[in-house]
């Protein structure tokens, strides 16, 4: 009997990594590009490598924004694959996954560093090393490794909610996948920037390994730093910044546009990855939904990677002209899990003393100002990150709050059953 590593290359599998990692994620829904390339605006040219800097270099004038902002999740979403940043366990006992009586995976740290090593009836078939961590480890973490120039995801995941390894999210639990490709389509929302080397232009499948930024780092929602460095470090008087982009002043749907790159659902590029930037036309790089059909079909939405269409839907939305992801985010800060203090945001838009807000709920509860989330934007099963553990026949799903600001009733029994 043999081992069966498939070997595939479907662009349905791709589409199903992109969805899976904790990743970024995407869905949005703003105006179609334009009819034909005559009517589309003139762009600013294209990001390279050169025009990105080191973002330790903004601690200089930026610490305690720095200090803060490399504990966020979105800091941490793609890492060296070093001991510091892995967050499973390499204990013997607590190392392994069991795809059959005879098919194991083993998670082994060795003197060139760590590894998933694939054995048949105990005898090793594959090493295959962990070279970029995926994922803050908030929900949990992916692993990819590179082969010659392209980089590949690993079979194994870690699952925070169970603390363990299980399957990655999409792969097969009864045997060994080790071929998943990883584009820059992928990397999109992981890195600040890579640079493609092969494959077609719109959607490169190698890498140059010196020229990947990899987190989401300053320059991913500020735009490209070097030339803004390098004028501050010459011109220290100059308290005015220069060559560097604002997001408090751009435009309500440019703010929302450097959100929804990655938390708008799996919205297709019409150029290559990596050359939209912050206040720029998020349309003018990728074929976007204007219905909002998304939303209103529930099977295609997902808690998951779709934020940005579930919040334009929510009436607090639409009803206002100024709300965006930053009125409840700061993307400064890791505010994870502080209830009390997204709740205080929601009260820049509702006076609890109006009269339309004291509801039978709401008077029922004393301390209703400390906790909105949880009855208004529930945690629910995400559809794309579910995992199959270790010796279970069917997935298990994280939980992420819903971005559909709504009323849920039978969110608000168990609030109040608490």
């Amino acid at each position: 009997m043999s081992i069966k590593i498939k070997y595939r290359r479907s662009a349905l599998i791709l589409f199903s990594f992109i969805a899976t990692i904790v990743g970024l994620c995407r869905c949005m829904d703003h105006a179609k590009k334009p009819a034909t390339e005559a009517d589309a605006p003139t762009l600013a040219p294209a990001p390279v490598f050169a025009d990105y800097t080191s973002s330790d270099k903004c601690v200089s004038c930026h610490k305690d924004i720095y200090d803060n902002y490399i504990h966020t999740a979105h800091s941490l979403t793609a890492a060296p694959a070093t001991e510091k940043y892995i967050k499973g366990s390499f204990k013997k006992g607590q190392n392994t996954y069991s795809y059959t009586p005879s098919i194991l995976l083993s998670m082994e740290k060795r003197d060139s560093g760590f590894y998933q090593v694939v054995y048949f009836k105990g005898e090793e078939k594959k090493a295959m090393k962990f070279d970029i961590v995926i994922g803050s480890g908030v929900m949990g973490q992916s692993y990819l490794n590179w082969r010659g120039n392209r980089l590949y995801q690993l079979p194994i995941t870690y699952f925070t909610a169970a603390g363990q390894w299980s399957n990655s999210p999409g792969f097969p639990h009864e045997r060994v996948l080790i071929d998943r490709p990883v584009t820059s389509r992928c990397l999109e929302c992981h890195a600040t920037y890579a640079q493609g080397t092969s494959g077609t232009a719109l959607e490169p499948v190698e890498f140059d390994r010196s020229k990947i930024i990899l987190g989401v780092d300053c320059q991913k929602c500020h735009g490209p730093a070097a030339k803004h460095v390098e004028y501050q470090e010459q011109h220290p008087e100059d308290k005015t910044a220069k060559y560097i982009v604002n997001p408090a002043k751009l435009s309500r749907i440019q703010q929302l546009d450097v959100c929804a790159l990655c938390h708008s659902g799996n919205i297709q590029k019409t150029k290559p990855s990596f050359q939209f930037a912050a206040g720029q036309a998020l349309s003018d790089y990728f074929i976007t939904d204007t219905s909002g059909s998304a939303v209103l079909n529930g099977a295609n939405i997902d808690v998951h990677g779709n934020q940005y269409a579930l919040l334009r839907a929510s009436k607090c939305f639409k009803m206002s002209t100024t709300l965006t992801c930053n009125t409840c985010h700061d993307t400064h800060k890791n505010e994870r899990g502080q209830l009390e203090l997204l709740s205080q945001r929601c009260m820049t838009c509702h006076d609890p003393a109006a009269a339309e807000f004291k509801t039978p709920t709401h008077t029922s509860v004393a301390t209703l100002q400390k906790n909105c989330i949880d009855c208004h934007m529930p945690a629910q099963p995400s559809k794309s990150i579910a995992v199959f553990l270790q010796g279970q026949e069917t997935p298990k799903a994280s939980s992420l709050r819903s971005h559909f600001i709504a009323i849920y009733p039978e969110e608000a029994k168990k609030f109040l059953n608490k």
